[in-house]
């Protein structure tokens, strides 16, 4: 386990809006599990691999979003 002086968990539920039991829904983590982590900032990879890939995830549907609403933008202009 590594300590994370940013702590992810914090970081990441103040930057999307969500709580640890909202964050640990969409990563497969019980709030317990995410609350006790934050408060030891105690980091596993396994809980940080999944916290990063929840993110990965989010900014690729984003863009994929955006490539969406390009294609419809040049559909109708051609």
């Amino acid at each position: 386990m590594a300590k994370n002086d940013d702590n992810l968990i914090k970081k990441t539920c103040r930057e999307l809006g969500l709580t640890y039991k909202q964050l640990g829904e969409k990563i497969g983590y019980s709030e317990s599990a995410l609350n006790n982590a934050s408060r030891q900032e105690k980091i596993s990879e396994p809980l940080t691999f999944a916290i990063n890939l929840y993110l990965e995830n989010l900014k690729l549907k984003e863009e994929l979003e955006d490539f969406r609403t390009l294609k419809k933008i040049l559909t109708k202009t051609l």
